[in-house]
């Protein structure tokens, strides 16, 4: 919902329209009308659908996301990023594709961004910092200067990153967290301090 709003806002493609579950076809989300379901993805590219963008979030596992992330790369689509009108951006930052910004988003200088990653409503990426692929920056969350962001990682609601620190890949942040120290990858963590859990 939150990506759709967004695009629409943008006013920068002429024809919008959503892919769901098959049961869903006809409905609508926002007013726009639901079309098809994954298995017609290849037939809408030849119909001449030449965009397209996984909105299906994560909470710790990104692996369905990239499935269709790649299913939509290997029919041919350009997936562009879907940034919200109420973010600011660094123009000195590297941001990959099939990326999406929410609504009051910072993300400052000399910040990289893999392709596929989610920074969500009121986040902060400070000056810096790396947030690898596939990984979800969630609502309200802030990584202070130089913060390393493994690949496919969740990083909770309103958890704040230390500077300088890592965050290795495949690991959850739980929510309302304060990460002083380096995580991990392939961990679950949380707390103030944070502190790993367990492996996954």
């Amino acid at each position: 919902m939150s990506v759709l709003d967004s695009l629409v806002e943008t006013a920068k493609y002429s024809e919008i329209s959503v892919v769901d579950k098959s049961e869903n076809i006809g409905k609508s989300i926002l007013g726009i009308s639901i079309i098809g379901c994954d298995d017609d993805l290849a037939e809408l590219y030849e119909k001449g659908y030449n965009y397209a963008f996984v909105t299906l979030g994560s909470t710790g596992d990104a692996i369905k996301r990239i499935k269709l992330f790649s299913m939509l790369e290997k029919i041919g689509f350009e997936i562009p990023n879907i940034v919200d009108s109420t973010s600011l951006i660094s123009k000195n930052t590297n941001i990959s594709r099939g990326i999406y910004v929410g609504k009051n988003v910072v993300i400052n200088s000399g910040v990289s961004i893999g392709k596929g990653a989610i920074i969500n409503t009121s986040s902060t990426v400070e000056h810096d910092c790396t947030v690898g692929e596939f990984s979800h920056i969630a609502t309200g969350s802030v990584l202070c200067g130089a913060v390393e962001i493994g690949e496919n990682v969740h990083i909770g609601a309103n958890s704040v990153i230390k500077q300088q620190v890592k965050v290795g890949a495949n690991t959850i942040i739980g929510m309302g967290s304060v990460v002083l120290h380096d995580v991990e990858s392939s961990v679950v963590a949380y707390g103030n301090p944070c502190r790993e859990v367990k492996s996954r």
